[in-house]
């Protein structure tokens, strides 16, 4: 075997005349289509079109011009079945030995800005996948390329051998069916939302690799980092490292939960996350006196932590970061001079956001998640309330300072590994409990962290009391104000403790479990 001729139509026309010169160097017949033909032969490459080989016109502006026997017949013919042989004898066909294609540009067109409907329908490429499968199909007999990363591999074992090897050609196919299959999820998914079904019958995602990550949670786990085809600025997927070392899994899952917290505040917040919860928030005027909350809230979990910022981090807070410990600094930008500070800590990852959207204007993503044997798909928890959410229960309704930090710690405690209780005071965390069994256990934890800042404190819960026992702890750490769900069948117990000592609790009707 050898490869005599080859089928070239590509989009994206990266390195194709240099491929396409070495290949006719080789002696190999070259067919080619519209825009690739042209650009072929204005270099002086030998090309066949496509018409000449199927007897038949481009036609419909270039929609059919390829699906003809006699280009799939040359793709799809097993070359040593006899039956197959006889039948290109006797139609006078001639078999294709290397197809290079790349497709029309669907998620290019479909990322632009008011992309019309009827122009993201006529980037869907029907030839090109067609001519991809036939002859990945048959790579027993066929080499194909659908990227231009694979052009050099295969010149070197055609100028070695004058064909590719089987474990080539396997490899090449295996890695179009990825394409096509990554092509057209794009495409229904597309289709899907815009009818409305963004959970139908068979759910088919794409994500790109990013990079290969040294392991997963635990150095005996393999992992690789993936992103979505079309993710939008202001995420750990399109953020840009400035400096450091490489991420980590565990680096990238706790550099997303920080995002997700400081994301949902409008004026200049910090975040500290340490194992996907946070362990200090605060707001202020700047960035730098956000930060100085966010770290008093607890200066012992944040060391080995993460940090995210939702303005430019300038120097003033360039120098309070220096001297901790930290793995990641996550901000939309930083100064020159912030970037000095930071930058003499060789291993430290420095991540530029670019651009992050108000919190009014998030809008949810559908999320996967893993199960064994499946997945389940939900939309991402960005609920924010609004002032008829709000409800008195108690007597006493809180003051306008309470209300402040209780929306404070609302915007928090959904953030938090449930079942999860969180005390605010200040602008800023001083108590947080994560992910217990029972609220009431989540509720000693925060109380304990917060110790003496516990007094004059509010507290939020993700979810209702099934009893008034979490009340009672509240009450005798000195908290003066709650905000909670309610719904529970116990919500009177509850609201009878609060007004016995005074304090104010006001009801969301919005549960925020985070498992």
């Amino acid at each position: 075997m050898a490869i005599r001729r080859a089928l070239i139509s590509v989009s994206d026309k990266t390195g194709i005349v240099e491929f396409s010169r070495a290949l006719a160097a080789q002696g190999v017949e070259i067919i080619s289509t519209g825009g690739t033909a042209s650009l072929l032969e204005k270099e002086g490459i030998p090309v066949i079109g496509i018409s000449d080989v199927t007897g038949f016109p481009e036609i419909m502006d270039g929609r059919v011009k390829t699906l003809h026997p006699a280009v799939h017949s040359g793709l799809l013919a097993v070359r040593d079945n006899e039956e197959h042989t006889q039948a290109m004898k006797e139609l006078g066909l001639d078999y294709i030995d290397l197809v290079v294609v790349n497709l029309y540009p669907f998620k290019e067109t479909i990322a632009k800005p008011g992309v019309s409907y009827e122009d993201a329908i006529e980037n869907i490429d029907i030839g090109g996948p067609t001519m991809l499968r036939s002859a990945a199909k048959n790579h027993a007999f066929v080499t194909v390329v659908v990227d231009s990363s694979d052009y050099a591999g295969v010149v070197e074992e055609l100028q070695a051998g004058g064909d590719t090897t089987l474990e080539t050609r396997k490899r090449l196919a295996a890695k179009v069916f990825r394409h096509t299959a990554a092509y057209d999820a794009l495409i229904s998914d597309y289709l899907s939302k815009l009818n409305g079904e963004p959970l139908p019958e068979s759910y088919t995602v794409t994500y790109e690799k990013v990079q290969d990550l040294r392991y997963g949670e635990n150095p005996h786990q393999q992992a690789a980092f993936y992103k979505k085809p079309l993710a939008a600025e202001g995420s750990i997927t399109t953020a840009v490292q400035l400096h450091g070392k490489e991420l980590s899994y565990n680096n990238i899952s706790d550099a997303n939960a920080a995002l997700a917290i400081v994301k949902e505040f409008e004026e200049p917040a910090v975040v500290a996350v340490k194992h996907m919860n946070p362990c200090g928030v605060g707001i202020g005027a700047t960035v730098h006196e956000a930060f100085q909350k966010a770290y008093a809230a607890d200066p012992t979990s944040i060391f080995g932590g993460i940090v995210a910022a939702n303005r430019t981090l300038e120097r003033e807070t360039a120098l309070l970061l220096h001297d901790i410990f930290l793995e990641i600094v996550i901000a939309p930008d930083f100064t020159q001079e912030a970037l000095d500070v930071l930058m003499q800590k060789k291993n430290i990852r420095l991540m530029k956001l670019g651009e992050l959207h108000a919190p009014k204007e998030r809008k949810p993503e559908w999320l996967v998640t893993s199960v064994e044997g499946g997945m389940l798909v939900q939309q991402s928890d960005v609920h924010s309330l609004s002032d008829a959410d709000l409800k008195v229960v108690t007597n006493r309704k809180p003051t306008e300072e309470e209300l402040k930090q209780l929306l404070f710690g609302w915007k928090v405690v959904k953030h938090v590994k449930s079942n999860a209780i969180l005390l605010a005071q200040n602008d800023m965390t001083v108590g947080v409990g994560a992910g217990q069994m029972n609220r009431v256990g989540a509720a000693r934890i925060a109380i304990e962290q917060a110790g003496e800042k516990a007094k004059g404190a509010v507290l939020a819960s993700d979810a209702f009391f099934p009893m008034g026992d979490t009340l009672e702890l509240a009450a005798k750490a000195g908290i003066t104000a709650v905000i909670q769900p309610g719904g529970s069948i116990k919500d009177e117990e509850s609201i009878a403790v609060a007004n016995a000592h005074n304090i104010a609790m006001v009801m969301t009707g919005v549960r925020h479990f985070k498992h």
